[in-house]
């Protein structure tokens, strides 16, 4: 039998297919980002999609849950079957698991994350709400991995307002292509919990 949250998760994957395609061709190519000084010097030992719990441990990672669903893209609207999909943020303190930032301060935090998009390109990662830390929007770092193409950017939160004065976000001169690495992230609307839901559809050239 199929759990509740099995349901939900098939049910928001299965809801972005008609979504996506038809906006995928429409969008562009998503625009390349810099893959940044913390993308990890080292693996964690726990690098599954799930950010928020590390094996081995008891706690749970501080900051608000969000799970970041999504469908990876070409341009002609094909979904990207079998896609590498890593994405690697800052904890909820502002501090990255990286020896350049001090090795982060949430213990409980995994900070990096990999999966394998399906045969209709569609991934899924349990994570925190981005943070901001001095010089930066709240941002995800997201990296795409197939045979032949490569695409690393960056997510951002809608409506937050240190979007504005973010320097490599606002370095995309195309409005259109800037927009569409800024997303909602809301209070899921199925599930009876205060977790947040966020899609991103990225479209590779």
């Amino acid at each position: 039998m199929i759990s509740v949250k099995k349901r939900h998760f098939l049910y928001q994957l299965g809801g972005l297919t008609f979504y996506s395609i038809a906006n995928a061709a429409r969008a562009g190519i998503t625009p390349p980002q810099s893959l940044g000084p913390f993308y990890p010097s080292r693996f964690p030992l726990d690098s599954d999609s799930d950010l928020t719990f590390i094996e081995g441990e008891k706690g749970s990672a501080a900051g608000q849950i969000t799970n970041l669903y999504g469908q990876v893209f070409y341009i002609d609207g094909s979904p990207v079957s079998g896609a590498k999909i890593e994405i690697w943020q800052c904890d909820a303190y502002g501090a990255y698991h990286h020896p350049r930032d001090g090795g982060g301060i949430d213990p409980n935090f995994q900070g990096y994350g990999k999966t394998i998009a399906d045969d209709e390109g569609r991934y899924r990662f349990k994570t925190i709400k981005p943070v901001a830390y001095p010089g930066r929007a709240p941002h995800i770092h997201l990296r795409v991995l197939t045979s032949s193409k490569e695409l690393t950017t960056q997510i951002y939160v809608q409506g937050n307002p240190e979007n504005q004065n973010d320097f490599l976000l606002n370095s995309i001169a195309d409005k259109r292509a800037r927009r569409s690495l800024v997303i909602s992230f809301e209070k899921d609307p199925i599930e009876d919990s205060n977790e947040l839901v966020a899609f991103f559809n990225p479209v590779l050239g």
